[in-house]
């Protein structure tokens, strides 16, 4: 006999909802302690992450890379800005756009956080395999879900 929470499709164990949530929240745990000693929260290290792929960008162009909004943006800029880690200026070929670039110390950041990925595969014990795995999975979901 199959035991009814096997069958209730509210069941809190089947709902990728929580599944996500719950594994997001405490992924993003394993980070807080090793982007400390660099002075970054995880959301400013996505934005980090961001420049240092491309520099400058547009707010824009950042919100859409890291799937935020401008408010939830604008905050996160402001204190890059104010540790020294970016600038931010109004576009010369759009005035309405705001230019992100890093500064030196903002690039020289980089070489530290070289180390940030190796560091979070040791702490959750998985296969890089696995991992990258997961992460394909996620990049899916990410993209259906913005359909």
């Amino acid at each position: 006999m199959v035991p009814v929470q096997d069958l209730d499709p509210l069941a809190l164990d089947r709902q990728v909802c929580f599944a996500l949530a719950a594994a997001s929240r405490s992924v993003i745990g394993l980070y807080r302690p090793v982007l400390e000693p660099m002075g970054l929260t995880h959301p400013q290290y996505l934005v980090m992450l961001a420049l240092w792929e491309q520099s400058p960008r547009t707010v824009r162009n950042i919100g859409e890379a890291l799937h935020l909004e401008p408010a939830t943006l604008s905050p996160l800029l402001k204190r890059l800005e104010a540790a020294g880690l970016i600038t931010r200026a109004r576009s010369t070929t759009d005035e309405r756009a705001l230019d992100v670039a890093l500064t030196e110390a903002g690039a020289s950041l980089r070489a530290d956080a070289e180390r940030v990925p190796a560091q979070i595969v040791e702490r959750l014990g998985m296969s890089l395999p696995d991992l990258e795995g997961i992460r394909d999975g996620l990049t899916r979901l990410l993209a259906a879900s913005s359909a």
